[in-house]
């Protein structure tokens, strides 16, 4: 099943720490709950774009997910981007914003599952997937802003 999902944190933090927490990728799993583990597993240009990672998720459901990123762009302060493949496959972005003394980050996933029991209940289990992304995304603005000492402002979801 595909889903397009997006999550916008506005954080009371300068953009340039924002941006440095999230572009640091492999560090997520020290802030952010939820994320398991980030491995290297190819390095980038000098920017990072054309590294590779792996990453480990597990939200609220009793369930993990693992999947590739190979990092596609990255537009320090602005954007960066990814493609996913593995038990989620498709694309993410997250685009930075400054909002005066604060940030505002936007994200984008749109992926489709390739676990073959998510496939098969995704027609009556795609509220409580999309929930779960939902809660993953909070849990990483609630994290970012410990991390900065910042508040996290707002976090609305979609999609």
């Amino acid at each position: 099943m595909n889903y397009a999902l997006s999550t916008v944190w506005h954080i009371g933090a300068p953009l340039e720490h924002v941006w440095e927490a999230v572009y640091r990728l492999q560090h997520w799993p020290d802030w952010w709950r939820g994320a398991l583990s980030v491995s290297e597993l190819e390095k980038g240009d000098a920017q990072g774009v054309g590294g590779l990672y792996h990453f480990v998720w597990r939200g609220r459901l009793p369930y993990t997910l693992g999947f590739a990123c190979r990092v596609t762009r990255v537009e320090p302060l602005v954007a960066l981007e990814g493609i996913a493949s593995g038990e989620l496959e498709g694309a993410g972005l997250w685009r930075f914003f400054r909002d005066g003394a604060n940030s505002i980050v936007h994200y984008e996933w749109r992926v489709r599952t390739n676990k073959c029991w998510m496939e098969l209940v995704a027609p009556f289990a795609h509220p409580l997937f999309r929930w779960n992304h939902d809660v993953l995304m909070r849990e990483g603005g609630l994290g970012l802003s410990r991390l900065l000492n910042a508040r996290l402002i707002a976090c609305a979801s979609g999609g």
